[in-house]
């Protein structure tokens, strides 16, 4: 099946109140709330994105967040940790700023990286670590400045229940295999962002979905025409991909591997300025065209949500 994807398009995680998740990644961590729109098959329940200031592939993390949700159980078959990549030298701001809105931080190493590891409030385990690669994120928040922003995906950690089989369709999609360590296999995509990926050696258990946890991890196909290919070549390898659905910023193909990780491929295009101007990206509750008829009874069910700078926080 060999092609070459460039790494993580995007991260699609359950969470759970609304207004806890936007304060966290738009207001902690300083990404920008690129998306504001629903779950086309649930259109009572949001679907957030927060990126870079553009959306990039590489740096868009979505949520499904639903109030009371009941807490998942990280584990094999799912995305166990979701890496982001900050700039060279600001891992202690990091940690200042994370401990300062009352965040637990625990340092780490491997491969020779440093990282802080903690969870966000509903529990999805997240990573920093620094690395020289990667544009720098043009969108400031709070006293975030542009040269110490997160730039998007540095990888993730997959925690899978068949971890050979894993290793080996990531190589099969273009990913380098470049080094073993203690419990972890380490992978490398030709793109400069989420493009490192650890898979964990040892089997968890079966995870559960529910608030805290990856529903799936997309990886980058380049346009359409590509997306066809990698479908055919998917399906040639005894998976069984999904037909291409329209997401309306990007198109998109899912399938099951064998160590029960949801993959999707999803092109680079459109992306997130199709239906708002730059300048506004996520001020307003986007719709597709299928769902605008029913814009005020969804606007009537979905909470109420805004970017805020939090208490403590004020701009540079």
């Amino acid at each position: 099946m060999t092609r070459q994807t460039a790494g993580i398009h995007h991260v699609t995680a359950i969470v759970g109140d609304p207004q806890e998740n936007v304060d966290f990644y738009a207001g902690v961590l300083g990404l920008r709330f690129v998306k504001k729109t629903v779950n086309f098959d649930d259109p009572g329940t949001y679907h957030l994105y927060f990126g870079n200031k553009k959306g990039d592939p590489g740096t868009i993390i979505t949520f499904f967040p639903w109030s009371g949700a009941r807490r998942g159980r990280i584990g094999a078959g799912q995305v166990g940790v979701t890496t982001y990549v900050v700039p060279v030298g600001t891992l202690g701001f990091w940690e200042e700023r994370l401990k300062a809105f009352g965040v637990s931080v625990m340092n780490s190493s491997r491969f020779g990286e440093d990282y802080l590891e903690f969870n966000d409030p509903h529990g999805l385990r997240l990573e920093l670590v620094a690395r020289e690669e990667g544009p720098r994120n043009e969108w400031a928040f709070g006293n975030i400045p542009q040269e110490k922003a997160i730039k998007g995906f540095g990888g993730a950690i997959l925690y899978s229940g068949n971890p050979d089989s894993t290793v080996h369709l990531l190589e099969q999609m273009g990913l380098e295999k470049v080094g073993e360590e203690n419990d972890f296999s380490r992978l490398r995509a030709t793109g400069d962002l989420g493009n490192v990926i650890d898979v964990k050696q040892t089997i968890p258990a079966p995870g559960s979905m529910g608030a805290g946890t990856v529903h799936h991890i997309a990886w980058r196909a380049r346009d359409d025409e590509e997306m066809k290919d990698w479908r055919s070549r998917i399906q040639q390898n005894g998976f069984s991909p999904t037909e291409i659905i329209n997401r309306e910023y990007f198109h998109s193909v899912y399938f099951r591997e064998e160590g029960g990780i949801l993959f999707e491929m999803a092109t680079d295009p459109p992306g997130f300025t199709r239906d708002e101007p730059l300048e506004a990206l996520g001020e307003k509750l986007m719709l597709p065209p299928w769902l605008e008829s029913q814009r005020d009874q969804i606007e009537r069910i979905l909470q109420p949500i805004e970017v805020r700078l939090l208490k403590g926080d004020r701009r540079s």
